[in-house]
C-alpha cells in the first residue's frame, strides 16, 4: 500500500512543502526500509528511529515487508529529524493501522524518541507560516513547539506528545485538542536588565546613546579600561521602543530557525542583544555553513549588536558587515542557491585608544609607541568606519561623580523621548516600510532633510574642513534629523546639524 503524508522542509527563513510518500509491499528483500529524496544523515538515521518508536508505542512495525520512502520534490535536500513523525505515521497508513486519508491537508514535523515520544525541532513557526500561505487546514506538532506554530492564525494547531496519542485521535477514539491561535504581546515592557539610572557621569555618552535609539544609527565608543562604555552598551535594549507584533514574529522567525528560542518564549517580545566574543568566525558573524544559519547580525535584528574591543576581532570578519550594514540583509551564496537573512541591527562598538588603553588619558600614562597606536587603530578599516554614524570619547569618570547619592535619568523616561521621536518617524514615512531614520536612503533624505540657507552653510564648511564623503553626509543628514525629532521640530536647524557633526570626529589624533 501507498500512503502520502504532507511535511516540510526549511531554507533559511522559508519553509517548502515536503510531501512523504510511503510505499509498504510484499518483496524477496523483506525488512528493508530505504529512504530517498536527498535525505541527509539524520533523515536517514530516522529508520531505526521509527522502528523502535513503532514498536515500542504498541503498534506492528512491518518487518516481513519491503518499506520504501520517498521525500518529493527529489531535488531539495532534506535535513535533521522533523521528518520522523511523517515517516512514522506513513508507515502505519500504509499497512493498514491507521484509516487512509485521515491526514489529508495537515502537516506533521516532529522528531520521534525510542519510546514514541515527541521531541522539540526548529523551525515551526516559518513552517506554520507556510501551512497558512498553502491553504492548509492543521499542523500536528510536538507539544514543546505547539504554542510557537500557533502563533499564525488561521491554522488548527495539535499539540502532540506521542506517537500513540496522534495514532489514537486518528482512529477517533481520542481526540487532541488545538491551540487557540494568536500572538498577543506583552501590554508592558520587562525592567531593564541595566537602568541608565545607575550609570553616573557620561552625560556626553548618555546623550548620544539617546540619539542612537531614537534613529536606529551605529555608534563607536573609544576610551579608557573601566569607563563604562560596556555598562551603558548593555543598557540601550532598555531604552529601545518595543516591539511592533509584526517585528517580535520576525524576530522569532530568526531565532526558531537558529534553534534559539527559550522553551518557555514562543514568541519573542525583546529587543535582541547580541554581543559575540571577537574570536568569532566569519560564518558566526554573518551566517553560512554547509547548511547555512544566520550569523549574528541576523540575531540582532531589530536589536543591537554590540562589538566590545572591536580592534580585537579580525580584520576579514570585519569586513564582511560592510555590505549588511548597508544593505540590511546578507546574502549568503552557494552552489546549491543563495539565501537572503535579514540583518537590520543597530551596531554598538567599544574599544580602547591604544593597546594598553590609556592615550590620552589625563592620570594616567600611556606605554606605548605612536606606532603601536597606529597599527592597533588601523585594524578597523576607514571604509568601516565611514559606515558608523557616531563617534564618541568616553572618558573615566571622576570619583564626585560615582560617589554622588543621587541617580541620573531612568531608562522609562529616556524611552519616553525615544518612542515619541519614533512615532514622529513613522509618521513621516507613512506606508513606507521603513523603520526609522538611520534606513533612509537618497530619494528620503532630498524629502524629509532639507536645509536652509543657513544650515547648509554650516553643512559646507564642515564638508570642506572635515574632508566628509558623501556617505558621511548623508549620514550626518540622518543624524541631525533624528536629533530634530527628540527636539520636537520639522526642520533642522543649525544646532541640530552642529551636534551631528559633533559625532562625526573619530578617535583623537596622535
Amino acid at each position: 500500500m501507498l500512503a502520502k503524508i504532507g511535511s516540510a522542509a526549511v531554507l533559511g527563513l522559508e519553509a517548502q512543502p515536503v510531501e512523504v510518500e510511503v510505499d509498504v509491499r510484499q518483496s524477496g528483500q523483506a525488512g528493508i526500509t530505504t529512504i530517498v529524496g536527498l535525505p541527509d544523515a539524520a533523515v536517514r538515521e530516522s529508520t531505526e528511529r521509527v522502528r523502535a518508536a513503532i514498536r515500542n508505542s504498541g503498534f506492528s512495525f512491518p518487518g516481513n515487508q519491503r518499506i520504501t520512502v520517498n521525500l518529493a520534490p527529489a531535488d531539495l535536500r532534506k535535513e535533521g529529524p522533523a521528518y520522523d513523525l511523517a515517516i512514522a505515521i506513513g508507515v502505519l497508513s500504509a499497512s493498514g493501522q491507521i484509516p487512509p486519508g485521515s491526514l489529508e491537508g495537515a502537516i506533521l514535523m516532529g522528531e520521534l524518541s525510542l519510546d514514541g515520544s515527541l521531541r522539540h525541532v526548529r523551525g515551526v513557526l516559518p513552517v506554520a507560516d507556510m501551512a497558512r500561505r498553502q491553504d492548509i487546514a492543521a499542523m500536528f506538532v510536538p507539544t514543546a513547539d505547539a504554542a510557537e506554530a500557533a502563533l499564525i492564525p488561521e491554522l488548527e494547531v495539535y499539540p502532540v506528545a506521542t506517537l500513540g496519542e496522534l495514532v489514537v485521535h486518528l482512529q477517533g477514539f481520542v481526540a487532541i485538542t488545538p491551540l487557540a491561535p494568536g500572538a498577543q504581546l506583552q501590554p508592558q515592557p520587562p525592567p531593564p536588565a541595566v537602568d541608565f539610572a545607575e550609570i553616573q557621569g557620561q552625560e556626553h555618552a548618555k546623550r548620544a546613546l539617546e540619539v542612537v535609539a531614537a534613529g536606529g544609527h551605529n555608534m563607536m565608543m573609544s576610551g579608557p579600561p573601566g569607563a563604562g562604555k560596556t555598562l551603558m552598551a548593555r543598557a540601550v535594549p532598555g531604552i529601545l521602543p518595543a516591539l511592533s507584533l509584526e517585528e517580535a514574529l520576525e524576530v522569532t522567525r530568526i531565532y526558531s530557525v537558529s534553534d534559539m528560542l527559550p522553551p518557555d518564549t514562543p514568541l519573542i517580545q525583546q529587543r535582541p542583544f547580541r554581543a559575540p566574543h571577537h574570536t568569532i568566525s566569519n560564518a558566526g558573524l554573518v551566517g553560512g555553513g554547509q547548511w547555512p544559519r544566520p550569523g549574528e547580525i541576523s540575531l540582532a535584528h531589530r536589536g543591537v549588536l554590540f562589538l566590545d574591543e572591536m580592534p580585537e576581532f579580525n580584520s576579514r570578519v570585519l569586513e564582511v558587515m560592510r555590505q549588511p550594514m548597508e544593505d540590511k540583509a546578507v546574502t549568503i551564496s552557494r552552489a546549491q542557491g543563495s539565501l537572503t537573512f535579514p540583518a537590520n541591527f543597530m551596531l554598538i562598538a567599544a574599544m580602547n585608544p591604544c593597546p594598553c588603553g590609556y592615550y590620552g588619558d589625563p592620570d594616567r600614562a600611556c606605554t606605548c609607541s605612536i606606532g603601536m597606536i597606529q597599527r592597533y587603530r588601523k585594524r578597523i578599516s576607514g571604509p568601516l568606519l565611514d559606515r558608523i554614524d557616531i563617534h564618541i570619547e568616553v572618558p573615566r569618570v571622576p570619583y564626585e561623580k560615582l560617589a554622588k547619592a543621587t541617580r541620573g535619568e531612568s531608562s522609562a523616561s529616556i524611552r519616553a523621548r525615544i518612542e515619541a521621536a519614533r512615532v514622529r518617524q513613522r509618521a513621516r514615512f507613512g506606508n513606507n516600510s521603513l523603520a526609522c531614520n538611520a534606513d533612509m536612503g537618497p530619494a528620503e533624505l532630498r524629502q524629509f532633510c532639507t536645509l536652509g540657507n543657513d544650515v547648509q552653510a554650516l553643512m559646507r564648511t564642515a564638508m570642506r574642513q572635515m574632508h566628509l564623503s558623501a556617505r558621511a553626509y548623508h549620514r550626518v543628514l540622518k543624524v541631525a534629523r533624528t536629533i530634530a525629532d527628540l527636539e520636537g521640530t520639522e526642520a533642522i536647524q543649525v544646532h541640530h546639524l552642529a551636534e551631528a557633526l559633533q559625532y562625526r570626529t573619530r578617535m583623537m589624533d596622535l
